[in-house]
């Protein structure tokens, strides 16, 4: 039982590393939330077979042993021997030791669970890979997402299962890619379901009525080593953040896709008005000249949301970055 046990979890452990370095080099599209909930069901069947089956297994084995060991005493005193060797603590510890196999397996489940729950349900870190949220966030910031603010959804499918707040404009929300949904991405909301969103001339307008728009001192971007214009804008609801402009770039929206409702959208040498449908957002980002947003790609259907972003915990490169962001 013992080799067929470790036969077989060799072969399961195999799988996942051979799927790990698949995701890592290409092979393969991977998908972190699967492979840990996949992760906490296999240890977890083996949690419960050392429970209920291989544990008490081994206690027998040591309960044997400790009765065998009393009634050798016992001859051996009637004998009128009085001091053996005994090695039957050394036994019982070898006895009752995991094998590797659940060591790896069983032993693991309880800090899987905790990070599968704590990551599907409560907060998720992500890296931020490209410079679409600038100023706001810089790359390599490390951040954490809300799942709970927009509702509890169920790992892998993403099926929601209990509402909460919805998305309002100047929220910083994370995302599946709708053109990919295996990608997460980052965007700020500009609109929601019903509003009329226009961004004419780098001049954003929701509803017909246009955002306030301050200059800033100009940014420096240190990975690009150069000034940016950045404004302070503020959304219908009254929320404040910076963002950038370049005046290098035109205002019309070049190379967008096909995508569903691209009939709610018109397009123009000064940039694009769209009516945002029932269930689905209009985001962008803060680097607005510098951002693949729905400009290009289209609206995020309410089904893709993964939650709200909040705070950067780490950036190795500028630790003054940690803490709350707008």
């Amino acid at each position: 039982m013992r080799h067929l046990m470790s036969s077989i979890t060799a072969v399961v452990l195999a799988a996942f590393v051979g799927y790990g370095a698949a995701w890592y080099f290409g092979v393969v599209e991977g998908n972190f939330s699967l492979l840990l909930f996949l992760a906490t069901v296999v240890t977890g069947i083996y949690w419960v077979a050392e429970r209920l089956y291989f544990l008490p297994q081994r206690l027998r084995a040591v309960s044997v042993l400790e009765e065998s060991a009393v009634k050798r005493q016992a001859e051996l005193a009637g004998m009128g021997i009085q001091h053996v060797d005994d090695n039957s603590g050394e036994i019982k510890t070898r006895l009752i030791m995991q094998p590797w196999w659940l060591d790896w397996t069983a032993g693991l489940f309880p800090v899987i669970v905790v990070v599968f729950l704590l990551r599907s349900f409560l907060f998720e870190p992500f890296k931020i890979p490209s410079g679409s949220m600038i100023p706001t966030l810089l790359i390599n910031d490390l951040i954490l997402v809300n799942k709970f603010h927009y509702g509890v959804r169920l790992p892998v499918i993403n099926l929601k299962v209990l509402n909460n707040n919805s998305p309002q404009r100047g929220d910083v929300m994370v995302f599946r890619y709708p053109p990919k949904p295996s990608l997460d991405y980052i965007k700020r909301v500009v609109g929601i379901p019903g509003d009329e969103v226009a961004y004419l001339n780098k001049k954003l307008t929701i509803n017909g009525k246009p955002l306030s728009k301050s200059p800033l001192p100009d940014f420096f971007d240190e990975d690009a080593m150069r000034y940016a214009k950045q404004f302070e804008e503020v959304t219908v609801g009254n929320k404040h953040y910076r963002l950038l402009n370049d005046d290098d770039r035109p205002a019309f929206i070049p190379g967008t896709d096909d995508f569903p409702f691209k009939q709610n959208c018109r397009y123009s040498s000064e940039g694009v008005v769209c009516k945002v449908p029932e269930g689905q957002y209009f985001m962008m980002g803060d680097n607005r000249d510098n951002s693949l947003d729905s400009r290009y790609w289209g609206f995020v259907p309410e089904k893709n949301i993964v939650g709200k972003a909040f705070f950067v915990w780490m950036n190795f490169g500028n630790l003054k970055r940690i803490g709350s962001f707008d």
